[in-house]
């Protein structure tokens, strides 16, 4: 099970690298469509810059990781961008890095450095947080096992939600997505043996 890491919200950060001005702008993001519209925000309010460079890493598992050198020569901005996003295991996040030029030329390695530098200082500010996937179920359950099962079940960090009680229960059980085969072997022996019936809903990143 692969670990991730996103941020609490967002953060901006300036850098003046041989007169240069850099300015990294990160933010939590759920979708591409987030992503995109974070980097026009950046873009539209940093519009008198030389560069709005970019990157973002959007999923889980499979992972949508796109970015751009708005400008810059091929590879030496959004490239060492999303290294550095990769490098920290952050997902769901998009990052801006606004250049205002300063008069000085960098050269590619200047500005490899210059850009993945920027988002690293950046988010050397901040905390990192880890990212627990959970895999959600929808369950049937008769009242005479719900008992047995949140026992059977209590090692796997188990969260109840949506609760309807009639004449079975019906509920949607999430647990820490390291667990998946594990839980979902145990209710797929009580659906066999009639106990219960289940549904796999899918995994979250939160």
């Amino acid at each position: 099970m692969s670990t991730y890491y996103t941020i609490r919200d967002s953060i901006s950060y300036e850098l003046k690298i041989s007169r240069s001005r850099f300015i990294a702008s990160i933010k939590t993001v759920k979708s591409i469509e987030e992503a995109k519209d974070f980097i026009t925000e950046i873009s539209v309010a940093h519009k008198t810059a030389t560069h709005n460079c970019w990157a973002y890493i959007i999923g889980y598992e499979v992972l949508t990781e796109h970015s751009s050198d708005n400008g810059e020569p091929s590879g030496t901005a959004g490239v060492p961008m999303l290294n550095t996003l990769k490098k920290h295991k952050l997902t769901n996040v998009a990052v801006v890095v606004t250049r205002y030029f300063g008069g000085v030329k960098l050269g590619v390695r200047g500005l490899i450095d210059a850009y993945g530098s920027t988002v690293e200082e950046a988010l050397s500010q901040i905390e990192l947080i880890k990212i627990i996937p959970h895999t959600h179920y929808s369950l049937s359950i008769p009242y005479d096992f719900f008992d047995i099962l949140k026992h059977r079940l209590s090692e796997f960090n188990p969260v109840f939600n949506n609760q309807e009680f009639s004449s079975e229960i019906k509920l949607e059980l999430s647990v820490d997505s390291e667990y998946k085969s594990t839980v979902q072997s145990l209710l797929e022996s009580w659906a066999q043996s009639g106990k219960l019936d289940y549904h796999y809903l899918g995994e979250t990143l939160f």
